[in-house]
C-alpha cells in the first residue's frame, strides 16, 4: 500500500518542498513583473501544465479537463506528470523556463512567492468569492492572495463498524469529547487490536491541538504559538491515551499510517482524511466503516485540513490564458468530476451541496470547512514540523512542554 504522510498534499502527490530547492529558484523577472503591475502577460505559446499525479486516475481526469479547455478556447496546453514535482518546478524556475500552471503545496508558497517566481493572480479570479476561506488563508502570502485552491482534504475520526458493534457501542456513543473518545477506545481495545491507531505525526496529532484551540502558528503563519498552553494540554491528553495503551501511533502496530493500521484490523478507530476511503477500497475492500466528526475538545471543534493550489509562474508568457484554465480548472463542473474521479474535495462552496448527495457517508469531511485549521506555511515551516515528528515519536515518556518548546524556537527563528 502506499503510505499516505504529510498531507500538505491534498489531491494530488505533491511532494514536501525543500529549503535548497526554494532559495535556489528565482524569478525570471526583473524589477516590475506583470505580478506587480496586474497586467497579465500574453502569447500564442502553449501553455505547459505541470502536476504530481496519485495515479491514472488523477492523471486522466485532469488530462482531460485540460484537453476540454484547450479545445474550447483555442490555446493550445500540455500535460506534464513530473517523477519528482518539487525538483522539476525548481528546475524550471532556476532556467526561467518554468509551467505555466502548475500544482503547488502550501508549505512551498512562501518559498517562490518570496523570491518572485509565482504570479499573485487570486484576485483577479472571476470566482474568487466561491473559495472557503480557509482555503484562501493558506495561499496568502504577504497579504497577496496567490493562488486557487484547487481541492482540501480534513482529517476526521473513521470507525470500524463491525469492532465498534462487538464492543457493544451504538450511534449514541459516538464520542463527542475526548473523555468520550478516550472511554470508547479502551473499550474498542483487545488483545489484537487498539482502540484508536494514528500516525504519530503533527498531521494527525495537531487535530487535537485546533480542538484545544491551539496550532503551531497563528492563521497566516506570521507568529509561533507551538508551545501555547492550549498546545500543551493537546500533547498532554494523547500522551495520557498513549500511555493507557488505547491508542498507538501506526508504526508501533506494524503499520506505515494510520490507514494501514484500520485496514488490517490492527486499529478499530483512526484519524484520517478523506483519500482514506479510496485507500480502503483497494486494499481493504471487505472492511466497514463509518467516519464521524472529531469529537470537541476543551475549545471546541477543531480538525487540520490539507490542500494544494494551481500556481502560475511569474515568468510565463501567457498568463492570461492560464488564469483562464485555472478558472476552468477549479470550476464546479471540473471539481466534481475531479472528485468522482479520484477523491478530492471541492475547493469551492457552490460544490457543496452536490459533493454532499454524491457521498452521505463523507459528509463529516466536508462539514469541517467551517472550522478546520491550516497547516504552517512560512518558509522553512516543513523542516520544523519533520524535528517535532522525531521528538512526538517518543511522545510517551516525553515532556510535552519542552518538545514544544523547542519547536517554538525553530518556528520563531524563522520568522526572524
Amino acid at each position: 500500500m502506499r503510505k499516505i504522510t504529510h498531507r500538505w498534499l491534498a489531491g494530488g502527490a505533491v511532494a514536501a518542498a525543500t529549503a535548497l530547492a526554494l532559495t535556489a529558484c528565482g524569478s525570471g523577472f526583473g524589477g516590475s513583473s506583470s505580478s506587480d503591475t496586474g497586467k497579465l502577460t500574453s502569447s500564442d505559446k502553449a501553455l505547459t501544465v505541470m502536476i504530481g499525479s496519485s495515479g491514472d486516475a488523477e492523471t486522466t481526469a485532469v488530462k482531460s479537463a485540460v484537453s476540454d479547455w484547450s479545445k474550447s478556447s483555442g490555446t493550445k496546453a500540455n500535460l506534464v506528470v513530473a517523477s519528482d514535482l518539487n525538483q522539476q518546478l525548481s528546475q524550471g524556475f532556476a532556467a526561467k523556463k518554468p509551467a505555466d500552471v502548475f500544482y503547488l503545496s502550501t508549505d512551498a508558497l512562501a518559498g517562490y512567492a518570496s523570491n518572485g517566481s509565482l504570479l499573485a493572480y487570486g484576485d483577479q479570479l472571476s470566482n474568487k468569492s466561491d473559495f472557503y476561506p480557509g482555503l484562501v488563508k493558506s495561499f496568502t502570502y504577504d497579504g497577496k492572495f496567490y493562488c486557487a485552491p484547487k481541492d482540501f482534504s480534513t482529517l476526521q475520526l473513521v470507525i470500524n463498524t463491525d469492532a465498534w458493534t462487538a464492543a457493544g457501542l451504538t450511534d449514541a456513543d459516538i464520542p463527542k469529547t475526548w473523555d468520550d473518545l478516550e472511554a470508547v477506545a479502551k473499550k474498542l481495545t483487545t488483545g489484537s487490536q487498539v482502540g484508536l491507531g494514528i500516525s504519530g505525526e503533527y498531521a494527525r496529532i495537531g487535530s487535537f491541538m485546533v480542538q484545544a484551540g491551539g496550532n503551531l502558528m497563528n492563521e497566516d503563519s506570521t507568529k509561533a504559538t507551538a508551545n501555547s498552553e492550549a498546545n500543551v494540554k493537546a500533547l498532554a491528553f494523547v500522551k495520557q491515551m498513549l500511555n493507557g495503551g488505547e491508542l498507538k501511533y501506526a508504526k508501533d502496530l506494524g503499520a506505515g499510517w494510520g490507514g494501514e493500521a484500520f485496514g488490517k484490523g490492527l486499529a478499530a478507530m483512526t484519524i484520517e482524511g478523506n483519500w482514506i476511503t479510496g485507500a480502503l477500497k483497494s486494499d481493504f475492500p471487505n472492511i466497514k466503516y463509518k467516519i464521524a466528526e472529531l469529537p470537541k475538545g476543551p475549545a471546541g471543534q477543531g480538525t487540520l485540513q490539507f490542500t494544494n493550489c494551481w500556481g502560475i509562474a511569474a515568468d510565463s508568457p501567457n498568463q492570461a490564458a492560464a488564469l483562464k484554465l485555472v478558472e476552468k480548472l477549479t470550476s464546479k463542473s471540473d471539481q466534481l468530476a475531479f472528485s468522482r474521479a479520484f477523491g478530492p474535495m471541492p475547493s469551492i462552496k457552490s460544490a457543496a451541496d452536490e459533493w454532499k448527495s454524491d457521498n452521505p457517508d463523507l459528509v463529516p469531511f466536508l462539514n469541517a470547512a467551517d472550522y478546520a485549521k491550516g497547516v504552517p506555511t512560512a518558509k522553512g515551516s516543513a523542516d520544523v514540523v519533520t524535528d517535532l515528528n522525531s521528538k512526538l515519536e517518543s511522545l510517551a515518556t516525553g515532556d510535552p512542554k519542552s518538545i514544544l518548546d523547542t519547536t517554538q524556537k525553530n518556528l520563531e527563528a524563522l520568522l526572524k
